[in-house]
């Protein structure tokens, strides 16, 4: 007989670790409290996927204790992703290093997961949720709750903890895993959202809604800068948003949860630099001296957008070009190159894909994902405390600490 191993959640890190131990001869269940496995990656990649990239840099991966990511990621590589679902059928498509399944559809990962789950014998037990985790002389005792009344208890000789995250409740994400991983001793680094848009204080938001503009944002934590993307960003009348809001969010996200003073600063204009962003402005200003102001920037920034900067910078929409002052001149080169805005929050979990936080790295095993504090635990996923940038990342790191999970679960 083949050790007896619980997964406690059965998103792509549960299936994943599932697989891993049963291709090791284990007998494992999965508990899945939403009523099927995996809801979550059928969202992924705007319904397509991205399971991997090609490009991968302990940069793309962030927790409290930095190295521990990529001591693992750097054991499973992208190739590695590739070919394991390639195994299973997913043939993939490279875009620009982003790896989707052929036919960009999530259903098809999901689909071949469980396919080899049921080819493996995994058992699956959906709309139940793991209650308690308690030790037995010869191993662990797991508490379930069937639909939140039934109660069943299971002997095991490991528990794999890979129950998800806070963030997209609405795909059943409840952050109980936390609860217990800290029953079971370990220490929980503070959970904020990530890959999540942000707030801001200034009252002229709503009139941006609906932009859309190339840039550079960067975050500042009492007037100090932490991080820094560049890409699409996306005005909304809360705040800003867009891929390049995203990868920096966490920054913000842990700024104020100490407190601190947090600003974005946004760079209209990347692309040049302030003394080129200043010649431009004056060359329009030589050219057109009859414009208005109204439309002195048309054909360069949306007229939303165009309308607030002369607004923030004091400039009255009717004068003239040529009438432009030199200290107004100015006011236009620093708010297209270094407009600032508070942030104040950011969008709740619901809207988050991802958290930062979690099960700290320190209490885990990098070789195993075993914990450190209660030997026959693992964990795997979101749970956590890593997480990666938008492009595939926080896939690739569910893949590989699943797969490790359920390697060390079956072979302790």
């Amino acid at each position: 007989m083949g050790k007896q191993i619980v997964v406690a959640g059965g998103g792509a890190a549960g299936m994943m670790a599932a697989l891993s131990a049963a291709e090791e001869g284990a007998s494992v269940t999965i508990v899945e409290h939403n009523d099927r496995v995996g809801r979550k990656i059928l969202s992924t990649g705007n319904g397509r996927c991205n399971y991997t990239n090609l490009f991968q840099s302990p940069q793309c991966y962030r927790s409290d204790e930095n190295d521990f990511p990529w001591k693992i990621i750097s054991r499973f590589p992208a190739e590695w992703v590739i070919r394991k679902f390639e195994e299973m059928g997913v043939m993939p498509k490279d875009k620009n290093g982003y790896i989707y399944p052929f036919s960009e559809q999530a259903s098809a990962v999901l689909d071949v997961l469980r396919m080899e789950l049921d080819r493996c014998g995994v058992r699956i037990v959906t709309s139940a949720h793991v209650s308690d985790i308690l030790r037995t002389k010869k191993g662990w005792q797991v508490e379930i709750l069937h639909g939140g009344k039934k109660k069943e208890k299971m002997n095991c000789d490991s528990v794999i903890l890979a129950c998800g995250s806070r963030a997209a409740s609405k795909l059943g994400n409840d952050g109980s895993g936390y609860d217990l991983a800290k029953k079971l001793g370990h220490k929980i680094i503070p959970v904020v959202p990530a890959l999540v848009q942000l707030k801001c204080r200034e009252n002229f938001y709503p009139s941006l809604a609906g932009v859309r503009v190339n840039g550079k944002v960067s975050i500042w934590i009492d007037g100090k800068k932490h991080g820094e993307d560049t890409g699409e960003l996306q005005m909304n009348a809360y705040g800003i948003s867009g891929i390049p809001v995203f990868q920096i969010s966490r920054i913000a996200s842990k700024g104020l949860y100490r407190k601190q003073s947090v600003c974005a600063e946004v760079d209209f204009m990347p692309q040049l630099t302030d003394d080129a962003w200043r010649q431009m402005l004056e060359e329009r200003k030589r050219l057109h001296p009859e414009k208005e102001m109204s439309v002195f920037f048309t054909g360069v920034f949306h007229k939303k957008l165009s309308e607030v900067l002369l607004k923030i910078s004091g400039i009255p929409r009717m004068k003239k070009a040529g009438e432009l002052t030199e200290a107004e001149l100015e006011r236009l080169v620093k708010e297209g190159k270094h407009f600032r805005t508070d942030i104040i929050d950011t969008n709740p979990f619901e809207q988050a894909q991802i958290c930062a936080g979690g099960v700290s790295t320190a209490e885990l095993s990098a070789q195993t994902m075993e914990s450190r504090i209660a030997k026959g635990i693992y964990f795997a996923g979101e749970l956590v405390d890593v997480d990666g940038i938008c492009g595939g990342y926080n896939l690739h790191w569910a893949w590989a600490s699943g797969y490790l999970a359920g390697k060390g679960a079956a072979n302790a």
